[in-house]
């Protein structure tokens, strides 16, 4: 695990994980994230994988943990983050490989903006902890309903 200078983006999520040991390989190694960079005294770390970034930051190691409501599992309940990937296909085997929990399968799903029809073939994948990872590879748009 190699760390890089990071990107600036305007919104980077921070996930407040159980174990950083346990999140950090299931990213890099399953999902094929890299370390921006890290501070393992304090459980964290700052991920990218293709342009979108996360911060993984582990439950009281740094004793400045954020949370309007104690945490319970599953993490990050009614939010899931689209992450755009160029390849759904070997990612979801990666993820198939690796026995995560598939939250959806892997499927081509066509939604309207405004009077065109943008394709993802998409799915859903939850990290260690819970939360809710959606990629999407984009197939394309149309002019009329699929």
């Amino acid at each position: 695990m190699t760390e890089s200078t990071p990107a600036d983006n305007a919104l980077i999520p921070e996930f407040a994980v159980t174990d950083i040991r346990v999140s950090l390989p299931f990213y890099i190694d399953v999902l094929g994230f890299k370390i921006l960079y890290q501070r393992p005294e304090n459980g964290f770390a700052m991920i990218e994988r293709q342009g979108a970034q996360l911060m993984l930051d582990e439950i009281n190691t740094s004793g400045r943990t954020w949370a309007a409501a104690p945490l319970e599992k599953p993490f990050g309940r009614g939010m899931n983050l689209q992450i755009q990937t160029d390849k759904a296909d070997a990612l979801y085997a990666s993820v198939q490989r690796a026995g995560a929990t598939i939250f959806m399968p892997i499927e081509d799903k066509f939604y309207r903006c405004g009077d065109i029809w943008l394709g993802n073939r998409q799915f859903i994948v939850q990290d260690p902890d819970g939360y809710l990872l959606r990629f999407a590879e984009d197939i394309g748009e149309r002019d009329t309903p699929p």
